[in-house]
């Protein structure tokens, strides 16, 4: 399992690869310190939590440069990404008592209440792209919630996964309550099986998401799935155009446009489609692409080579299918994977652009007669996980994000993004369960009724 720099092609370290004794080995110890851990009340894991809030402060700087150096997003996205990881810690430590505390149901019973419980070790597949998010978003009301937990990281990202367990022993977790299994995608289906593994998260591809869902359904384990996205953006013709371009460049070139919740379709109303093409396009030229430790860089390489040259082949099989490219759509020189901010529009029904995540830096934009024409382009898609409407008639905004786009979240004049207070995960093949704030916390526990008559 080698760990590749994607800017310079380096190898920065090859990990070998856990055996199947040897992951057997660390479910064991991981299921025995569990045994320990739920007994532990909310007071002394919320200590440890903000612990490892302090030791992410710390050394978020060196925790950014291993973001960097293993998946080349630019040093302050990477930075940023460290500090929302401080922020989920905060939340958890400081909610997770109230969000799993007894609640008291009146029935005909003396005493009627549900309590939550940990139910064991979580299995979490994660991805590159986000390569401390995602895991920590995972990590924090997992353990707080009384679970232990392993993860299964994105091969390119072993430094990140093992700095990640490595802070969570600092922080003075109990030996063996977070633990890393270095494994290919091949062995997952393995770990779920294991009986003591009692559920698993996955964030990832759509075929992966669906090929998780078919192996912890065969055992009758949990599942928490958020997978691709194609997200729509549509901007109403009374919108704040200067606004709505600027988000919408934002949520489409953010982590060089390698997220699920990235912006990539751009449904436009048609009065004022010229206008916002012409800024939108200007705006998207004047981003940098190139070394993500240069502070003027705005976009750095894609992860790998093989995910650039998908792309591209995507933008290519579009234009040859008859889509018009307003701006990029080729592979700079060089050996690092690049690729420049690029526009399609003219996407049709049988073009890659209209049907597949694009997961890089391209933008798809759509002219919409109506209202009605531009949510049925939005929900002309399997996927289903952010949207955003821009508009200045608010009422109508929350409206449409409530009954009109089909999504797991809705953003009206603004980008999409997660915050620990927020639900979050998608509908159709975008996945299903929730992440993040009272909801996510109450995915992995048993939800007891108690009563007692």
């Amino acid at each position: 399992m080698k760990s590749i720099n994607p800017f310079t092609g380096k190898v920065i370290k090859d990990y070998p690869e856990h055996t199947s004794k040897e992951v057997n080995r660390i479910i064991d110890q991981v299921d025995a310190a569990f045994r320990q851990w739920k007994r532990t009340d909310f007071e002394y894991r919320a200590k440890l939590m903000k612990n490892l809030q302090a030791k992410l402060l710390e050394r978020k700087e060196e925790l950014a440069g291993i973001i960097v150096s293993e998946m080349g997003k630019v040093f302050r996205e990477a930075l940023g990404e460290v500090e929302k990881c401080v922020l989920v810690c905060a939340f958890y430590a400081e909610n997770a008592a109230k969000y799993l505390s007894n609640e008291t149901i009146q029935t005909q019973a003396t005493a009627s209440y549900i309590s939550y419980q940990p139910i064991g070790t979580v299995l979490a597949v994660m991805p590159w792209n986000f390569p401390f998010w995602q895991v920590f978003r995972f990590l924090a009301p997992t353990l707080m919630a009384g679970n232990t937990g392993v993860l299964k990281h994105a091969s390119n990202v072993s430094g990140c996964a093992l700095a990640i367990e490595q802070l969570v022993a600092e922080a003075g977790f109990p030996e063996n309550v977070f633990r890393t299994l270095l494994i290919g995608s091949s062995k997952v289906r393995e770990v779920i099986e294991n009986p003591l593994i009692k559920a698993v998260t996955l964030t990832g591809s759509t075929p992966a998401g669906k090929a998780v869902a078919s192996a912890a359904g065969s055992v009758l384990k949990k599942s928490v799935l958020e997978l691709g996205g194609s997200d729509p953006y549509v901007v109403l013709e009374d919108a704040d155009i200067e606004l709505a371009v600027k988000a919408c460049v934002s949520g489409r070139l953010l982590n060089a446009g390698q997220s699920c919740i990235g912006a990539k379709r751009f449904i436009v109303a048609d009065q004022i489609y010229d206008t916002f093409e012409s800024r939108f396009v200007e705006l998207m030229g004047e981003a940098n692409y190139g070394n993500p430790m240069n502070p003027q860089v705005t976009i750095g390489p894609l992860a790998r080579h093989d995910l650039r040259d998908e792309l591209h082949l995507q933008v290519t099989k579009s234009v040859d299918l008859g889509a018009k490219l307003l701006l990029g759509g080729y592979i700079p020189e060089g050996k690092a994977p690049l690729y420049p901010p690029t526009i399609l529009t003219d996407v049709v029904h049988g073009m890659p652009a209209y049907h597949e995540e694009m997961f890089g830096p391209v933008a798809v934009l759509f002219r919409a007669k109506t209202e009605k024409d531009a949510i049925r382009i939005a929900n002309d898609t399997v996927f289903g996980l952010g949207a955003a409407i821009f508009t200045n008639d608010i009422e109508k905004g929350k409206q449409l994000a409530e009954k009109g786009l089909e999504a797991g979240c809705v953003f009206v004049n603004d980008f999409v993004k997660s915050d620990p207070r927020l639900p979050f995960g998608g509908v159709k093949e975008s996945g299903y369960g929730r992440e993040l704030s009272a909801v996510g916390i109450r995915e992995f526990v048993n939800i007891k009724t108690i009563v007692v008559k």
